[in-house]
């Protein structure tokens, strides 16, 4: 028998935890081998930094996206999704991306394919005029809107008129135990731009009683805003340039979790935030803004972590040195962390994609 042609639709599988979600999720349906399984990758830049099964069917416009003539790369754009999906006839689209999803709706307007969306950011971040627009008038026509935490699925209710939601976090890879030694690491992991908020974590960091510490940010500069040199200066005006290391973009991320003692994530804006949970996979006891949304779904306050009220520094400080203070406490929390982050597992996580979009 033909196996059933699925579509996932995406602007980009560079690094980052929308990309990576999408990647594993593209490869469970290909390994469960009752999916011809197709991507289409139609955004600016489209090469691909996750590793995908030999198998999946990967479609890419045959033009550039021209920014300077934004308006006609869209309508080119729109025309290629349209008939590139119609041409595969999937059982479903699955669409990530909450500023690219409308353009997938769009295009398959007044066809019977069903499509599938999910937003993967700050689920009541404004996005602009247009694009609030867009979705509001957009999104009721989806077959079906997934969401990540339980806080989205409250704001998504009153956002939009529509029936058929369903929350699932996010896959959360196993973080395997090494014999790596620690060392006083205080580790975040995310891109270099403003909203992920490592300049307060810098301040935050200089104010510690932990000379023998040192903060490790892994990341790089993204969407052209060139934070790090800023960054830098800071850490320099602040006399912590010997205990702070910006990493640059790292493939094997593992190693730093395994290599730290503490997960620090400071960042002000989230859909749901993996690295949050990798560290906790990991077995690292997390302090985190309790920002909208995700980290509330992830950390028990207390129990498996802290989550801190937004961009409250001191109370983030008095956390960090108590888990410097307290080597017992910092394996206890992580502990924990390490045995609540379960119930995000890769397979079930997928299971519960698969059931959505095919029942």
């Amino acid at each position: 028998m033909e196996n059933k042609r699925v579509c996932f639709v995406i602007h980009s599988l560079l690094a980052g935890g929308m990309e990576r979600v999408m990647s594993e999720i593209i490869n469970y349906f290909s390994q469960t081998k009752k999916y011809e399984v197709h991507l289409v990758l139609y955004g600016i830049k489209r090469e691909i930094f996750y590793p995908i099964a030999k198998d999946i069917i990967v479609h890419k416009p045959n033009f550039e996206f021209d920014n300077s003539k934004r308006t006609l790369s869209t309508l080119k754009t729109i025309r290629f999704l349209r008939n590139k999906i119609k041409e595969i006839n999937p059982i479903f689209v699955l669409s990530f991306g909450e500023r690219w999803n409308s353009l997938v709706l769009l295009s398959l307007l007044g066809t019977s394919i069903p499509v599938f969306v999910s937003d993967r950011s700050q689920p009541d971040k404004p996005l602009g005029f247009k694009d609030d627009f867009l979705r509001r008038k957009l999104y009721p026509s989806a077959k079906g809107i997934i969401v990540q935490t339980n806080k989205a699925l409250e704001i998504y209710k009153q956002m939009y008129n529509h029936s058929n939601f369903k929350v699932i976090g996010n896959p959360i890879r196993p973080i395997s135990e090494t014999e790596i030694e620690k060392e006083n690491y205080i580790l975040m992991v995310g891109r270099y731009i403003k909203s992920k908020q490592q300049n307060k974590l810098i301040e935050i960091f200089s104010k510690l009683e932990a000379t023998n510490w040192k903060l490790v940010l892994l990341g790089y500069d993204h969407l052209q805003q060139k934070n790090q040199s800023e960054w830098e200066k800071l850490v320099t005006d602040l006399n912590v340039t010997d205990r702070v290391l910006f990493t640059g973009k790292q493939a094997d991320v593992e190693y730093y979790y395994a290599i730290s003692k503490i997960f620090a994530f400071t960042s002000n804006s989230e859909g749901f935030p993996n690295v949050i949970g990798e560290a906790m996979s990991a077995g690292l006891p997390v302090v985190s803004y309790d920002c909208i949304a995700g980290p509330s779904d992830l950390i028990t306050d207390n129990v498996n972590g802290f989550l801190i009220p937004l961009n409250d520094d001191n109370l983030f400080v008095e956390k960090l040195q108590y888990l410097i203070n307290n080597p017992n406490e910092r394996i206890l929390l992580g502990e924990r962390a390490k045995n609540s982050i379960q119930q995000f597992e890769l397979n079930y996580i997928c299971e519960q994609f698969e059931e959505f979009v095919t029942s």
